[in-house]
């Protein structure tokens, strides 16, 4: 929200200065951002005039001005068109510092020719207008400070509005709370207490409502207006805020918006129907707005409509077909309000906002629509003409007066600090709080119209604190309480293992990334097992749903990247995923997630590449876990994974409870998402681990004696996997098998249908002496009589 300290003191009388303005307005809750004083920014341009003007001799785009403040000829380089003899523009000196670069005009060639200083477009000096030089009016005093020449000697203050404080979009709103707040007294307001009473003919044009989005709206119609030019003050105050002067009508309208915080929309009477409606759009409904852009409509979104077309999306943007130009002469004025959720809602559909929008969704005062149709009908009477008709209305306002009840201990309950009842009054009087004494110690509370965030004690009790002042309570020191016990760890166990699993998975070639909790409904369904937990209001129908797995994330993240010419990538996430048990309830959990696409190593010439396949989300999920000490040997590894992986190529570990999923993701998710393979992924679920206080690491003392390694091949049963037949054998004997791994598998002559050969490499590690002929056989028959017992097979 921006105005100027001149506007604002139309609201407020005060001798305050912009210091104290300034932190008044921040220490109330209306942080200020900035206060730019064009007197200090642009102290140093000055006017300026142009006698002659040559073609530069070594650029055909380039002129050789000369220019004189009064105080001798300069000559400058400028390239501007409009640049000619005979006109007064603004100069930049040497050493002047440009507002839009923040650097200092030096003595410079250009193409050879010497340039003293630079004349000046709105667009240096940080200001809106048209391109080109700035040209001033003739009577323009030679060397005086532009600023003085062209009225902008008036700060402008830019404050933050937090969402709650919609009444705050007024420069009469801040001058409301500047009030209460003692930094002067609030004026009767300006636009009504100027021109005659209107009480003209009957409009021709009625309203009607159809929709429970607008309660009430008031019309009036004004024929034989002249839409000129504003008057040089509308046009200064408007400019200061950043708005461009469009016309009489439309500037009229954005300065009673800014103002009062009052939206208005006024139509071309002439190219409107007798009977507008305020209605709900439907399915297949267009219209070209303002901006040029044509929207599609879908139900729901509240209009104004005649019974041939769109007017206005309503409390948006109007339709271009009943825009006012310069040529209007009649018009109807429109000030109507609209239910913020719907605007809200609204917006985010068509992806449009404006300051109307950011109004209503902030919620207009009820009650101001005879407000804003009075203060329209004096200015544009004063600068318009024309006259005007009688106001239409429809409807009734959608207003009940909140009472609420204010306990004066409660303030000091929740404060700590003891404020006299009659100051806590004397604030809400200023306030325009209503109260009416109940006891004691209570005092009801009836608020006004334009404070629709105040709902509770809490929230009277926080306008009481606001305006008495935060600085105003006191700080009570108060030592720290000893602590005799041993602190708890800065960081959890947990915190602490998922931090060593990120330096693993980086360590191995993986990139982290964080990406948003929120998809598309399409890709949870792909990618969940459960009920997806989907949001009320969602920022795009992409991003409906609360991610059910981080593997959709990373995917889109993936798609991104090889669009860009970035096809062979490891990426992985710590995050949470979300989904609804079976009784409907809203769980979260933790969740390491990684994918692998395309080729596995760079290209080189001396080996082939290959793709990564399901082995290499096995070793990811195996690093992640050792970095988090744990125990991967003590959980066996089942199939199928679920629907998103392929059937083939994907597996599951478990011990009690699924700990993680990983393998080649399906080409059907794949080809969903607009991916195209291989790409391998996996899943770890945090919860389902346990973690120690402490990592105890064991010494490493590796044994003087020599390694032995043993072959076998068993001929097993086709649907006997590979890491039973491991697991068997290694633990047939502990004390000296360090390590089983099977190094083929083979089908085909000489093996029985429906039976297969695992063939494994032991690796026996002696610890205390070497193991003798004997030994070594003893161990070699358990391996061959465990695996035979449990599995069924034999030995080859």
């Amino acid at each position: 929200m921006k105005f100027t300290l001149s506007w604002l003191k139309e609201h407020l009388d005060t001798s305050a200065d912009l210091s104290k303005i300034v932190n008044t307005l921040t220490m109330i809750g209306l942080e200020v951002e900035k206060v730019l004083d064009p007197m200090e920014t642009l102290a140093n341009f000055k006017v300026a005039a142009i006698h002659r003007v040559k073609k530069h001799p070594n650029a055909d785009r380039l002129k050789v001005c000369e220019v004189d403040t009064g105080k001798g000829a300069l000559c400058i380089v400028c390239g501007a068109e409009n640049a000619h003899a005979g006109i007064k523009t603004v100069l930049a000196e040497i050493g002047t510092c440009m507002p839009s670069t923040n650097r200092k005009i030096q003595k410079t060639r250009i193409r050879g020719v010497c340039s003293c200083g630079m004349l000046c477009s709105f667009d240096d000096l940080g200001l809106e207008g048209p391109d080109g030089i700035i040209e001033l009016d003739s009577n323009a005093p030679l060397g005086a400070r532009y600023v003085s020449v062209a009225n902008l000697d008036d700060p402008v203050i830019h404050i933050a509005i937090t969402p709650n404080r919609g009444d705050c979009l007024g420069v009469r709103g801040i001058a409301r709370d500047l009030a209460a707040a003692g930094v002067g007294s609030l004026k009767a307001l300006p636009l009504l207490s100027q021109g005659g009473d209107h009480k003209g003919f009957s409009s021709p044009i009625s309203w009607q409502l159809a929709t429970d989005h607008a309660p009430d709206v008031i019309g009036r119609m004004f024929k034989d207006v002249k839409n000129g030019p504003s008057p040089p003050w509308l046009q200064r105050r408007l400019t200061a805020i950043g708005l461009a002067s469009k016309s009489a009508l439309v500037d009229i309208s954005n300065y009673i918006c800014f103002d009062l915080g009052r939206p208005l929309h006024i139509f071309d009477a002439d190219k409107i129907g007798k009977i507008l409606t305020i209605r709900s759009a439907r399915k297949g409904e267009s219209f070209v707005g303002l901006d040029g852009k044509k929207y599609d409509l879908c139900q729901g979104m509240t209009v104004v409509a005649d019974d041939e077309k769109i007017l206005s999306l309503a409390g948006i943007i109007g339709a271009m077909t009943c825009a006012v130009t310069t040529k209007t002469k009649n018009i109807f004025i429109e000030s109507a309000w609209f239910d913020p959720m719907n605007i809200t809602e609204t917006m985010r559909r068509v992806g449009v906002s404006s300051d109307s929008s950011y109004r209503f969704e902030r919620t207009v005062d009820p009650m101001s629509n005879p407000l804003g149709i009075t203060a329209a009908t004096r200015l544009i009477s004063a600068v318009c003409g024309g006259k005007a008709s009688h106001i239409t209305v429809a409807g009734t306002p959608k207003f009940t007066p909140r009472i609420l009840l204010l306990r004066f201990d409660a303030v000091f309950k929740k404060s700590g600090i003891q404020i006299p009842q009659k100051h806590i009054l004397s604030i809400l009087k200023r306030l325009k709080i209503q109260t009416k004494p109940q006891g004691e110690n209570v005092v009801e509370c009836v608020i006004p119209s334009h404070r629709s965030d105040i709902e509770g004690e809490h929230c009277l009790i926080e306008e009481v604190l606001r305006i008495y002042g935060y600085e105003h309570i006191p700080m009570n020191v108060l030592p720290l309480p000893q602590q005799h016990n041993r602190m708890p760890p800065a960081i959890s166990p947990l915190r602490r293992a998922i931090g060593r699993a990120r330096r693993a998975l980086t360590t191995v070639g993986m990139f982290e990334t964080i990406t948003y909790a929120f998809i598309s409904l399409k890709e949870a369904e792909a990618f969940t097992l459960m009920d997806s937990v989907s949001i009320k209001n969602p920022i795009s129908q992409d991003l409906s749903t609360m991610r059910p797995s981080v593997l959709p994330s990373l995917l889109s993240a993936y798609g991104r990247n090889k669009a860009r010419g970035f096809g062979d990538l490891a990426l992985f996430e710590v995050g949470a995923t979300y989904f609804r048990d079976a009784t409907g309830k809203i769980e979260q959990r933790t969740v390491i997630s990684g994918i692998r696409c395309g080729y596995s190593d760079r290209r080189h010439w001396s080996k082939k590449r290959r793709l990564v396949h399901v082995f290499d989300a096995k070793a990811d999920v195996l690093i992640a876990l050792d970095a988090m000490d744990v125990l991967a040997s003590t959980m066996r590894f089942k199939t199928p994974a679920p629907k998103w992986y392929h059937p083939g190529k994907s597996a599951v570990l478990y011990r009690k409870d699924d700990v993680a999923y990983f393998g080649e993701i399906h080409p059907a998710s794949l080809k969903n998402l607009g991916i195209s393979g291989p790409v391998v992924g996996f899943e770890i679920f945090i919860d389902a681990l346990s973690f120690k206080n402490s990592r105890k690491s064991k010494p490493f003392t590796p044994s003087p004696l020599q390694p032995l390694y043993r072959d076998f091949a068993f001929e097993v049963k086709d649907n006997l996997d590979a890491e039973t037949l491991v697991r068997i054998a290694k633990n047939s004997d502990r004390r000296y098998i360090v390590d089983v791994k099977v190094f083929d598998v083979f089908k085909g002559e000489g093996i029985e249908e429906g039976h297969k050969s695992i063939a494994i490499v032991v690796t026996l590690q002696p610890r205390d002496k070497a193991l003798n002929d004997k030994e070594i056989h003893t161990i070699s028959g358990n391996i061959i009589d465990a695996v035979i017992k449990n599995t069924g097979g034999k030995l080859r």
